[in-house]
């Protein structure tokens, strides 16, 4: 079971040496910088930072970083299925071959854009909050909403972990509704209110660059983040990609779904930079069998262990 990182992730020097010990990850990286016209992988390897963390930029480089490890290690693992965390399922449909790793970046990189002109247009915040369920963060976020603007769950990363997502008075209100219940609540440092309906101007856009994209169906199912169902043909795949735009990331579902697919003997195996999703999918399901797979030394005791 492939896992893919999203936004968050990236980090100056992500895949250089991944990069410099495998030529096809050096040319999956060369091949990508063609697409863009834009020197990706030389913002990767070397920054600067803030350029690399900037959203147009920081999307296309972890699906760039995914992209890389994935043509190392693809041929060795043939997965029942995969799944990403936002930006991350762009990843996913890459290591299905519902698109090719030059076509996922140039989405990436487009989505990026549109995302950051949104956040432009309407300023917003996100938190995360611990310690509290679901249900008692969705609570707190709508009695927030009544009176400074909207405020939803973003990403249901695990059971105890909810971030929230919407305008910055709202957040304020809500995470304090939180807090007064127990919860810790961590402001989050991003350039806007990713999955909440402040993303709605990005989405006429991001529908144009989804449709000029040709998509092949997926080899093997993809659970996608808005709907935690598994996505097996290309019309879904786009449809499903542009309504997460502005729809909770339900990751602690997708998890259960992916498990569900593999069977008991489920392995996750999380390619790109950091090791966030396999922290979450041992929160999700303790127990569970989970490598990450990020850098050079990573991949080659992967193959060795193949």
């Amino acid at each position: 079971m492939w896992l893919c990182p999203g936004q968050g992730a990236q980090r100056v020097g992500m895949a250089k040496d991944v990069a410099e010990r495998f030529p096809a990850a050096r040319e999956t990286l060369e091949a990508i910088d063609d697409a863009l016209s834009f020197p990706l992988s030389r913002v990767m390897f070397q920054g600067p930072e803030d350029e690399l963390t900037a959203t147009r930029t920081a999307q296309p480089a972890i699906l760039a970083h995914s992209a890389a490890v994935l043509a190392v290690v693809g041929a060795a693992v043939e997965p029942v299925a995969a799944a990403g965390h936002s930006l991350g399922e762009y990843s996913a449909y890459v290591t299905a071959g519902a698109l090719r790793p030059a076509q996922g970046a140039a989405l990436a990189r487009a989505r990026g854009t549109l995302m950051h002109d949104a956040a432009v247009a309407r300023p917003g915040a996100m938190a995360a909050v611990l310690g509290l369920t679901e249900a008692a963060v969705d609570a707190a976020c709508q009695e927030a909403s009544r009176t400074d603007g909207v405020v939803v769950p973003a990403n249901l990363n695990a059971p105890d972990q909810t971030v929230i997502s919407g305008d910055t008075a709202a957040v304020a209100n809500a995470g304090a509704r939180c807090q007064a219940q127990g919860g810790r609540v961590m402001p989050l440092k991003v350039s806007g209110a990713f999955h909440s309906p402040l993303m709605s101007p990005a989405l006429p856009g991001l529908r144009r660059e989804l449709e000029r994209v040709p998509f092949a169906d997926p080899r093997f199912p993809v659970v996608a983040n808005a709907t935690a169902e598994p996505v097996t043909t290309a019309s879904r795949a786009r449809a499903l990609l542009e309504s997460q735009l502005t729809s909770p990331v339900r990751w602690v579902e997708c998890v259960e779904q992916a498990a569900r697919l593999a069977g008991p003997e489920a392995k996750f195996v999380e390619i790109g930079p950091g090791g966030v999703l396999a922290r979450l999918v041992k929160r999700i399901l303790p127990g569970a069998v989970v490598t990450s797979l990020g850098t050079a030394d990573d991949v080659s005791r992967f193959l060795e262990a193949a």
